[in-house]
């Protein structure tokens, strides 16, 4: 069985709080994802950026995108791996929690991103057809 290590992207592409909005969209373009971590000077992750927070939490809410920073829409609440997990935490924390993308954590740092792409090419195609479904599970 494979381990979140094995599993992850890495190194992961973070972006820091005191990012502009407008840089954080960019980075998710040119990263071609929909979220990134967020870590501080320090490497301790502060929350994750998702495409969606930019627009309900930046630019519904009116934060100037030049001015606005990531730390004004992020989300601080984490769903995380750590990186000696298997891959049955992976699926658990994935599909409980019902996100696409987790931060490995190794010694309190990000050091990659798990995404449902990462498992598609590790996983049989049933079981991540049966992963998909959990994340994607209307409540």
């Amino acid at each position: 069985m494979s381990t979140a290590r094995e599993l992850m992207t890495s190194p992961a592409q973070t972006l820091a709080p005191t990012d502009s909005v407008v840089t954080a969209a960019q980075a998710l373009a040119k990263n071609d994802v929909g979220s990134m971590p967020v870590v501080d000077d320090n490497g301790i992750l502060a929350g994750v950026l998702t495409d969606r927070d930019l627009v309900v939490r930046g630019l519904a809410e009116g934060v100037d995108p030049e001015r606005g920073t990531v730390a004004d829409v992020l989300t601080e609440t984490v769903v995380v791996v750590e990186a000696d997990d298997d891959e049955a935490a992976v699926i658990n924390a994935l599909s409980q929690n019902q996100v696409r993308r987790l931060p490995v954590m190794e010694n309190n740092k990000v050091v990659g991103v798990i995404s449902q792409a990462d498992l598609a090419r590790e996983l049989s195609n049933s079981q991540t057809g049966d992963v998909v479904a959990e994340i994607s599970r209307k409540e």
